[in-house]
């Protein structure tokens, strides 16, 4: 329902008031212009037929993608790789012929390897500079801060600050707070394609909804991020730092499979660690008196603690636990588990429209491990501010899950106005 989304961004916007390290600083402009940047993006890109359209074609975009990336899986692992079976398969036996790690993720290699090549063709930064422009103007962030938000929409939480690794050092503890913040409400251009494969059954045009959720969650991480360090003093200055250099073209391609791989594999490890840990820690809960009828799992746990977050977002209350489990899982694990576990959702438990407000919420690196990494990868830019990045961990994980259920409260709304945002 529309009250109840409405409810839920001043709820959002209190518990990052709440978490303020001055609460007696005025923030009234800044909230006011940071959801109102949010909630314009949001409409801008959804409601506009010529603007959704660009969006949308992504979709056909990816699928040639998908298509061209088979052609290598195919010619490498076979049937494995999504080939013509040596066998016959029989479709009652519930085996299927679809393997995760020969079909969804070398795909991120492939996309690894076309945005190095986009920034080695200036294209990338070229986008980098006009929305930065555009970010500075409107929440009138520092040039140097501005770089890395923008560029959040392409990179990682790592990747992102390392274009403008000079400036680190002289950061305010809220810009730096907020260069935290951004990388755990967002995704990258790597990963996006993993989603929007996961995605391909559960919602219309996954891709495009996954890029609206980087965009406009942007906003709303500057915005909670400023409401929990506010920040005092003169911005800092600064432009972006290519710090890429490739000799040509196939330099750049090989230098982002190379980087791809190793996404791959690590995504690859961490799947296996994730999914067996969790098996073994409900294995362990499986042990103690059933709740309702049901064995106790991790899921249903979490389900119960998150339900509430859901309801605020706009879920109904009967799609609540499960909507909640979703949203723990991202936290607890990360949000590819999540992703997959609502891809196997039916639609009695999780409505259409509470998976797309859900896909929305779940679009982000907010989980406990990215903590170690912003730590690991900040921490290694700016090792003289360390501790300071140690601190600021936690906080940065709860702005960054409080801004994608904004993103999510907010597209549920118009969605509920719209009805042609759910097909």
């Amino acid at each position: 329902m529309v009250w109840q989304g409405i409810l839920g961004i001043f709820v959002f916007l209190g518990t990052a008031w709440a978490l303020s390290e001055n609460r007696q600083f005025r923030q009234t402009r800044i909230i006011i212009t940071g959801v109102g940047l949010q909630i314009a993006l949001a409409v801008i890109i959804t409601q506009f037929s010529i603007v959704l359209a660009g969006f949308k074609s992504l979709s056909r975009a990816i699928d040639a993608l998908k298509m061209a990336t088979q052609e290598g899986t195919k010619f490498m692992f076979g049937y494995l790789g999504g080939g013509n079976t040596p066998f016959a398969v029989v479709p009652e036996s519930g085996v299927g012929t679809f393997i995760f790690a020969f079909q969804a993720l070398p795909m991120i290699m492939v996309v690894s390897a076309l945005s190095m090549l986009l920034f080695h063709w200036q294209i990338i930064p070229a986008v980098v500079r006009v929305l930065s422009w555009a970010l500075q103007r409107t929440l009138k962030i520092g040039g140097a801060l501005g770089v890395v938000a923008a560029a959040k929409v392409f990179f990682g939480p790592i990747e992102a600050p390392l274009l403008i690794r000079p400036y680190l050092k002289n950061f305010s503890r809220a810009e730096l707070f907020t260069v935290m913040s951004c990388g755990m409400a967002t995704t990258s251009a790597t990963i996006m394609t993993l989603y929007s494969s996961i995605l391909a059954n559960t919602i219309s045009d996954p891709i495009a909804h996954i890029l609206i959720a980087s965009i406009i969650s942007i906003p709303a991480a500057i915005t909670l991020s400023r409401l929990v360090v506010p920040h005092a003093g003169p911005s800092s200055s600064g432009n972006l730092v290519v710090p890429y250099k490739f000799s040509n073209w196939m330099d750049a391609i090989s230098r982002g499979t190379s980087d791809g791989l190793g996404i791959f594999m690590n995504i690859i490890a961490m799947l296996i660690v994730v999914l067996a840990l969790v098996a073994l820690l409900n294995t362990i809960l499986g042990t103690l008196p059933s709740y309702g009828g049901e064995s106790l799992t991790l899921q249903r746990i979490l389900g119960f603690f998150m339900a509430p977050i859901t309801w605020l977002m706009g879920v109904p209350w009967s799609e609540c636990i499960a909507a909640g489990r979703l949203l723990g899982t991202k936290t607890a694990l990360n949000e590819v588990v999540a992703f997959l576990d609502l891809a196997k959702l039916p639609r009695s438990e999780l409505s259409a429209h509470s998976a797309l407000i859900m896909t929305y919420a779940l679009c982000g690196f907010a989980n406990f491990s990215s903590i170690g990494l912003v730590i690991g990868g900040l921490g290694s830019m700016v090792p003289e501010r360390r501790d300071e990045i140690v601190g600021l961990g936690l906080k940065s994980l709860v702005v960054g899950t409080l801004a994608t259920c904004m993103s999510g409260t907010i597209i549920g709304i118009l969605a509920s106005l719209n009805g042609e945002l759910i097909r």
